[in-house]
């Protein structure tokens, strides 16, 4: 086993970038491994905004119980047609979430296929690895499950002891100090799900790739790993952050170079995703070959396993 570093994969997954994309360079290929990332990624690039721009400033207490009280009539006036279509948004996103989900497990080995091999197929890692990415999306959608399970009672708690001060505008110390603590929790929560899919996503699915086995035996694996070097993969999640800020500050440079328009293009679903493919195999292949520096059976760039 070579000295494990965070900064050598680096020059190897650019060098990789090239082979991949570059040498020679082919548009259907392209686009190809780029369908292959979209699909890796589906669901995962949150979008949204979460600004509120209404004039409250000027709202007093009253004002505020009497907007509230007006709403909950309009609620139980119209509880007949509110009811059916929010259960109705609710499956929906359900619905969607899980099928993204899917989807999206199925296209993170053929992510994995296309930038350690080097081509560009859809069918045949889409075939090839069905199993291993039927049990990579049970066992996320179990991590969904737990995440839900933990955060929704902490949000129930939180609401019972703010909805009351928020109401009355009867704010304490207490209460404050209470909502700061749970809003605590569920932070602490929140990372400890973000490391465990990163984690998942990085080294677990290509033991899958390279082992041919399934989510929990891969997990047990990479757990003893992590045991025996804790502190490698530390690094590791670190420089990755560094790693995100370096290309989110360039990325930020192109948008207002180009006025935005750069930022509506990259917005657009699939082709910001093959605009963007250069740092896509980039990220990927760096977590390939930082994982290859643990020994060469660890080596996703050598001859398609067997299969699953």
């Amino acid at each position: 086993m070579e000295q494990i570093s965070v900064t050598n994969p680096v020059s190897r997954a650019i060098e990789q970038v090239k082979q991949v994309l570059f040498r020679p360079f082919d548009l259907t290929k392209w686009i190809t491994i780029g369908f292959c990332a979209w699909l890796a990624g589906l669901g995962e690039a949150g979008g949204g905004s979460s600004g509120f721009h209404g004039n409250s400033s000027n709202r007093t207490p009253t004002n505020f119980q009497q907007d509230l009280e007006h709403a909950r009539s309009y609620v139980v006036e119209n509880l007949a047609w509110i009811v059916p279509l929010a259960v109705f948004i609710l499956v929906v996103i359900v619905a969607m979430t899980v099928l993204f989900l899917w989807l999206n497990s199925r296209g993170k080995f053929m992510f994995v296929y296309c930038v350690a091999l080097n081509r560009a197929e859809v069918v045949t890692p889409w075939n090839h690895y069905r199993q291993l990415a039927n049990s990579l999306f049970a066992f996320r959608l179990v991590l969904i499950g737990l995440n839900m399970l933990i955060t929704l009672p902490l949000l129930a708690v939180m609401a019972m002891l703010g909805w009351p001060m928020l109401r009355d505008s009867a704010w304490n110390l207490a209460g404050i100090f209470g909502l700061a603590a749970i809003f605590l929790a569920m932070l602490a929560v929140g990372i400890f799900f973000v490391i465990l899919r990163k984690l998942t996503t990085d080294f677990v699915v290509p033991l899958m790739y390279l082992r041919g086995s399934k989510c929990l035996a891969a997990w047990g694996e990479f757990r003893q790993m992590l045991a025996s070097n804790f502190g490698g993969f530390v690094l590791y999640l670190l420089f990755q952050i560094l790693l995100s800020l370096a290309i989110g500050i360039m990325l930020l440079i192109i948008i207002i170079l180009t006025c935005c328009i750069a930022g509506c293009v990259l917005a657009i679903p699939f082709v910001g995703t093959v605009l963007l493919l250069p740092l896509l195999v980039f990220r990927r292949a760096y977590s390939l070959y930082y994982l290859a520096q643990y020994g060469p059976s660890y080596n996703v760039f050598l001859p398609v396993p067997a299969a699953a």
